[in-house]
C-alpha cells in the first residue's frame, strides 16, 4: 500500500505541476465540482491507463502477490472501493481515522478552487502530503440553517520563525 501511495501520490501532484499534463489529461477529473462517486473513475482514458492501470500493476508485481488472484482481486476492490469513498461527498470514516486515512472531506479540499495545489493524495494515507508540504488543514462544519455540511479550508497561522523565512515554491 506504501508504494501505491507513493505512486499515486506522484502522478497526481506531477499532473497539476505540468501545464501540458494538466491541460491535456488531469483537467477531466477537476471538471466535475461537486463531488460524486463516479467522479473517482471520471477522467481522461490515457491517464486512467498512467495512474490506475500501471500503479496497481507494478504495486501486485512489486508486492510479490502476482501469483495469487485472490490477494489481487481484494486489493483492487479496496482501490477501487476507496477511491469511490473519497469522490462520494460522505464522510464514512470515523473521525480517529481520519487523520491517518484520506477520507471524502480530505480529498474534497483538493477539489476546491483554493485546494487544487494540496491534499494530491486520493486513495489511503495522508501521508505524503504532509511529508511534502502540500498537506492543506479544514475543517468540517455543519452549513447555515442545518442544511448539510460544508469543508471549509483553514490557513495555518504563521509563527515568527516563517514570517521571517519565505519559502521559495
Amino acid at each position: 500500500m506504501l508504494l501505491y501511495d507513493l505512486y499515486r501520490y506522484a502522478w497526481h501532484r506531477l499532473a497539476h505541476s505540468s501545464r501540458f499534463l494538466y491541460r491535456h489529461l488531469h483537467s477531466w477529473h477537476h471538471r466535475l465540482v461537486v463531488p460524486y462517486a463516479f467522479g473517482a473513475k471520471y477522467g481522461h482514458p490515457v491517464e486512467a491507463l498512467i495512474a490506475d492501470t500501471a500503479d496497481a500493476s507494478l504495486t501486485i508485481l512489486a508486492s510479490g502477490r502476482s501469483s495469487s488472484p485472490r490477494a489481487t482481486a481484494v486489493f483492487l476492490s479496496l482501490c477501487n472501493i476507496k477511491g469511490i469513498d473519497n469522490h462520494c461527498g460522505l464522510c464514512l470514516l470515523p473521525r480517529r481515522m481520519q487523520s491517518l486515512w484520506n477520507g471524502a472531506a480530505y480529498h474534497g479540499v483538493h477539489h476546491l478552487p483554493r485546494g487544487v495545489r494540496y491534499n494530491f493524495f486520493d486513495l489511503f494515507f495522508v501521508t505524503w502530503d504532509k511529508v511534502f508540504g502540500t498537506y492543506f488543514p479544514y475543517t468540517v462544519e455543519e452549513r447555515h440553517g442545518g442544511a448539510g455540511l460544508v469543508i471549509q479550508p483553514v490557513r495555518p497561522k504563521a509563527s515568527k520563525a516563517s514570517a521571517v523565512v519565505t519559502p521559495v515554491v
